[in-house]
């Protein structure tokens, strides 16, 4: 399947399909999860209204981490496979990546601040979400500084899969140290501890940053794969070129 996908003609169509479906999808879901956060959905009875901030702020913790997520396997496959298009989505996830765990802490602060009395806390959750944010950033910078193209990707993809393990703190973090965020309180065994009346909006804000986010790593993916074969028949132009000139004189 991945080698199959891994040919440029046969990922262009696959994402010229996926691309308008993900677009169209993320509009509505994302119109109907505000609607459903703003109006929707009932104030808590302890929180108040602040309650609205987490339908903003856990679809993007739940991207941050799911992007990090998918930019270590896209890591992983261009270090064993060497795929190409993997190392190109790696590092067009680590940017997306990063937005969502700013939007992440940024709203977490404005929550914290009323519920908690203060903007930040050292606790092991957000400390580990700081600490994802920084792998994200030093991804990027690590790329960004080397000039050997393949040397980049490979140290990239390395750095990428050891970040992983930041990765399982952040999910286990409240279950390992006290903290004072609160437990998982939608994906349990013993099922979500969430009133009907958040988690249905919260479960369509989940799915349209989902979708956002398929959207939005496709369509670049797209973009780059095209500016890529540009660049190499560019360069097979200028070598032809030089060739006939070799003959010429």
């Amino acid at each position: 399947m991945l080698s199959y996908f891994s040919n440029p003609q046969r990922f262009d169509q696959l994402a010229r399909a996926l691309i308008p479906v993900f677009g169209v999808l993320a509009v509505l879901l994302l119109a109907v999860g505000v609607w459903l956060a703003l109006l929707g959905s009932p104030p808590d009875y302890q929180q108040g209204e602040t309650i609205r901030i987490m339908y903003v702020h856990v679809p993007a913790a739940y991207m941050a981490m799911a992007l990090y997520a998918a930019l270590a396997v896209a890591s992983f496959v261009y270090f064993v496979w060497r795929h190409a298009l993997a190392d190109t989505a790696a590092e067009i996830i680590a940017p997306i990546g990063a937005v969502f765990t700013v939007l992440a802490l940024f709203t977490g602060s404005l929550w914290g601040k009323p519920m908690w009395g203060t903007w930040w806390e050292w606790d092991a959750r957000m400390t580990s979400v700081l600490v994802l944010l920084l792998v994200y950033l030093g991804y990027m910078a690590l790329r960004a500084a080397l000039e050997d193209t393949q040397q980049a990707a490979r140290t990239g993809a390395v750095l990428a899969m050891a970040g992983i393990v930041n990765l399982v703190i952040v999910k286990f973090s409240v279950d390992w140290w006290s903290s004072l965020h609160q437990p998982a309180s939608i994906i349990r065994l013993d099922g979500p501890t969430i009133h009907a009346s958040q988690l249905w909006p919260l479960l369509v804000m989940i799915l349209a940053y989902t979708c956002f986010a398929g959207w939005l790593v496709l369509y670049r993916l797209r973009s780059q794969a095209i500016r890529r074969r540009v660049r190499t028949l560019q360069r097979q132009r200028e070598q032809a070129a030089r060739a006939r000139e070799e003959v010429v004189s």
